[in-house]
């Protein structure tokens, strides 16, 4: 594999070919009004390609070619083990592509190359593999009856699920719900969002060159209302699983109850509490790792520890590493192997981000770095890394899910008060505490009502631990085996073995 040191990402920019069109039943197409959306990257504003904008119609063309795949087995019915070499077989084309994906996914939504290649695109391949890796270790049960009995509780794939993911890890948020659909033998209709939907037809398109067959992995483009709608109402969709907005998510609920009550996967917002105490010895270590985390893919992440609760006593040492961190994520372009921050995904979300800095001055924090656009004659969408000192908890900086790269920094006087202030929140998906103390390290973790806890660390990641949260953060978990629990359907088959009765 490449050193990506060595490669001239912006001239093999300039010579990428790309795929814009939607894949259903095998085939990729135009969508049916012929309509086509541009694709613009927010490194520079270059147009990348006029993407299939596809409507209700290419949502129930692409819907009864799973369908009519499902139906005929031709996916479901196959062994576990030739699902498996199919999917591993995925993960394998997966690598040998890295850099055409990962220049896909940095022009599309602008985080650095670096990230793209030894980060996003690895992980992808790696939760194909697992998955594949899974499918021929999991088993059924025969439940504990009577001797003239025989009661057997199977696993069986929902049908067709659709995913719909959003454009902060394109390919990986598409990679942790169709992997695990595909493995329990699914039919899927994946909706990339309209900002970021180029590597995920790629990515359909090495599924087909793996094996899947025609029909199975479908992959549909264009806007949310429209698409993402049609298919949270469709009455053949078994299941629909997103990872975005919460707002977003309780409309997907609105659309099930409508509809015929498919089973929803819903992983949203956050505004993740970090908590650094006094009785945590080494400060600068975790101001550090709190900012590299908080600013890691321009901040624009669900788990982003954007709401740092520090003790008093250690705030001036904090804010002041906080700062310095700050100097080393400059934005700058993506394409360049040493850039640690990119752009923002687009002109419409930069400005979004931008208006948390009125905000913030208005309710009284200090901004103490940042908090100002830059590189515009680039033409692209630049922020640097801001941070806000001396804030509240009940500022709107401290409430809203921001998805830029904003670190809030909020004092606090006790162990009691930061926990207090970490769950005074709608979202629960991840949190951390930082002490040396055991006691209290379980105590705070015990008393966060999220759904990941770090102590002493942020951000840890394996494909064997659930990811999701509680609250308005989601409902349902992506990764590891319990994943699969949400693709599939439990049956009981009684059987009478003793004879006539």
């Amino acid at each position: 594999m490449t050193d990506i040191t060595k490669v001239d990402w912006i001239a093999k920019a300039e010579t990428l070919s790309i795929n814009a069109k939607a894949l259903i039943d095998g085939k990729f197409v135009d969508a049916v009004s012929g309509k086509t959306f541009a694709s613009t990257s927010p490194i520079d504003g270059r147009h990348l390609a006029d993407v299939a904008h596809c409507g209700t119609h290419d949502v129930d063309l692409a819907v009864a070619a799973g369908r009519r795949a499902f139906a005929d087995g031709r996916w479901a019915h196959q062994s576990p083990s030739d699902r498996k070499l199919v999917l591993r077989r995925l993960a394998t084309l997966i690598r040998e592509n890295r850099d055409e994906l990962a220049l896909l996914e940095t022009l599309d939504m602008g985080k650095p190359i670096a990230d793209s290649t030894s980060i996003d695109v690895r992980a992808v391949a790696n939760c194909f593999d697992w998955y594949g890796e899974a499918i021929d270790k999991i088993y059924d049960e025969v439940a504990p009856t009577a001797r003239n009995t025989l009661a057997l509780v199977t696993k069986e794939p929902l049908g067709v699920v659709a995913a719909v993911v959003p454009w902060n890890f394109p390919m990986l948020m598409a990679s942790w719900k169709v992997a695990p659909a595909l493995a329990m033998g699914n039919s899927v209709v994946l909706k990339p969002a309209e900002q970021s939907s180029l590597s995920a037809i790629r990515l359909a398109e090495l599924a087909l060159e793996a094996g899947v067959p025609a029909g199975v992995f479908n992959v549909v483009t264009g806007d949310g209302p429209e698409v993402g709608q049609a298919l949270g109402l469709h009455m053949d969709v078994d299941g629909l699983f997103f990872t975005g907005s919460t707002q977003v998510g309780k409309y997907f609920m609105e659309y099930s109850a409508k509809s015929n009550l498919k089973r929803l996967g819903l992983e949203l917002g956050g505004k993740s509490p970090n908590i650094i105490l006094s009785s945590y010895h080494a400060t600068k270590h975790a101001a550090e790792t709190s900012a590299h985390s908080a600013f890691f893919n321009q901040g624009e992440m669900c788990t982003c520890p954007s709401r740092l609760i520090v003790e008093r006593s250690v705030h001036e040492e904090v804010v002041e590493t906080l700062i310095e961190v700050a100097k080393s994520y400059q934005p700058n372009n993506p394409l360049l192997p040493e850039t640690t921050m990119g752009a923002i995904v687009d002109e419409r979300h930069t400005n979004r981000v931008m208006e948390f800095v009125d905000y913030a001055k208005e309710d009284g924090a200090r901004v103490a770095t940042g908090g100002i656009r830059v590189r515009q004659d680039s033409g692209g969408c630049y922020i640097e890394p801001t941070i806000y000192d001396n804030a509240t908890n009940s500022m709107r900086i401290a409430q809203e899910e921001i998805f830029g790269p904003m670190l809030t920094v909020i004092p606090v006087d006790s162990v009691d008060e930061a926990i207090e202030a970490a769950n005074d929140s709608c979202y629960g998906l991840a949190s951390a505490v930082w002490t040396d103390d055991l006691t209290t390290a379980h105590k705070v973790s015990s008393s966060i009502r999220a759904g990941l806890v770090y102590v002493n660390c942020y951000d840890c990641d394996d494909m064997t631990t659930p990811f999701g949260g509680f609250k308005q953060s989601g409902i349902g978990r992506d990764k590891s085996l319990h994943a699969l629990d949400k693709y599939v359907e439990l049956k009981t088959t009684w059987m009478n073995v003793g004879g006539a009765r």
